[in-house]
């Protein structure tokens, strides 16, 4: 598909030579008409997904109650569970949220917010690059500011991808010129060349995430496939794919890691060996299956659905089986598993099935649908899942329920309905 911001010159310079001037001056208009929904202040527009689904009102519903909720009006997301406190997963969760339902204004208000209060600084208080702090809220003193200036990828990711698809949505260059600078950084700090001269992704900055001499923590749900294959498009100057072909090596070692091959929270590798083993019991971080493991699900079925990838496509049938049993056997899926496959917590957890309901849609639909009917449906009401509170269930579910044809390409091609 013709996708007009990421023309690369040469390219472009041959397409405008060959174009009637008749059509350059239509596709001129066709583009400033189009960028009123990002350009322009207090422009109404109207919320809509590129796609149709049985879910669509349910996610437009959630997304006003989420954004009344969860928002502040200068773009702040709070985390209501946590002491208020705001976290770069929730400012890039948002910006993800709000194009896909054609929300300019609130994507331009969390992404300000983000970028004015979760640089990074120096002692003498300059900026070190363009990732942002992951840990915002109320400091010892009473103040309010950032807590823990260490990046975590997976929010620098999302919203990398965020501004990608709001560039192609909305038209806007500008967002696509920051995810450009964003993507530099993120290669740089967020990744670590290997031996072979692979890279791997790191979960934050490696003298941080440095476990002990030659070994590293990752955390499995941050390998973001889909996205990385958008950064190649866009940023050709860095081997993305070196990441998709990391990742995928990475889930396959990990599926012989435990009894169960579900992916772990987070572990332990070694770079040098190539290796990867069970966190230290006594760590805060551990290697079982839990709420940050569920997204592997999502982030695998996206680049299964966007791009018919075949190690996507073969992991989902190969381990969904292990908890397409259990449910089976039992109606309910514990929310923690250890990597014997022991129940952790005797609670389930709606984040945990809106995680697995698009991988299973590509693997097992009818459980999806058994899932969708016994454990998302009757906890959603009034546009909350489990409660108002409940700040990661409402992003995990709402991103659960997306429909995964509503692909970069989908989104832009979708009409850009700004009120005239």
């Amino acid at each position: 598909m013709f996708r007009l911001l990421r023309l690369r010159r040469p390219r472009k310079r041959l397409l405008l030579s060959v174009l009637p001037l008749a059509l350059l001056i239509a596709m001129s208009c066709a583009q400033i008409t189009a960028a009123c929904a990002c350009l322009e202040e207090g422009k109404e527009v109207a919320l809509a997904l590129p796609v149709e689904s049985r879910h669509n009102d349910q996610l437009l519903e959630s997304w006003q109650a989420y954004r009344t909720r969860f928002i502040q009006a200068d773009g702040r997301v709070i985390d209501r569970e946590d002491s208020d406190r705001t976290v770069s997963e929730g400012q890039a969760y948002a910006m993800l949220r709000a194009v896909n339902i054609n929300d300019p204004d609130t994507f331009k208000r969390t992404y300000t917010w983000a970028q004015n209060n979760l640089v990074r600084v120096d002692e003498a208080g300059q900026p070190t690059d363009l990732l942002w702090a992951w840990k915002w809220g109320q400091r010892p003193d009473g103040t309010w500011g950032s807590i823990d200036a260490n990046f975590a990828t997976d929010a620098d990711i999302d919203a990398a991808t965020a501004l990608i698809l709001a560039a192609d949505r909305w038209q806007c260059p500008r967002y696509l010129d920051a995810a450009r600078a964003l993507l530099a950084d993120i290669w740089e700090y967020g990744t670590l060349e290997l031996p072979d001269g692979t890279r791997q992704l790191l979960p934050g900055p490696a003298a941080a995430f440095r476990l002990e001499p030659g070994q590293i923590m990752l955390n499995p749900s941050y390998f973001a496939p889909a996205s990385f294959r958008l950064f190649a498009e866009v940023d050709p100057d860095h081997d993305w794919q070196s990441l998709i072909d990391s990742g995928y090596a990475m889930l396959d070692d990990l599926s012989t890691f435990s009894a169960t091959g579900l992916p772990p929270d987070w572990v332990a590798y070694s770079p040098s060996l190539d290796t990867y083993r069970q966190m230290p019991l006594d760590y805060p971080l551990q290697s079982r299956y839990s709420f940050d493991a569920f997204r592997v699900w999502w982030r695998v079925a996206q680049d299964a659905v966007w791009n018919r990838e075949p190690r996507a496509q073969a992991y989902l049938a190969a381990r969904l089986p292990e908890l397409i049993d259990r449910w089976q056997q039992h109606g309910r899926l514990p929310a923690r598993l250890t990597l014997d496959g022991e129940a952790e917590s005797s609670y389930e957890a709606t984040a945990h099935y809106a995680m697995l309901y698009p991988a299973l849609l590509q693997v097992d639909g009818a459980i999806a649908a058994d899932m969708l009917r016994q454990k998302l449906d009757p906890v959603y009401s009034d546009g909350f899942w489990d409660s108002d509170t409940a700040y990661y269930t409402q992003n995990l579910a709402w991103f659960g329920l997306l429909p995964l044809e509503t692909s970069p390409d989908r989104l832009q091609a979708a009409e850009n309905l700004c009120s005239p």
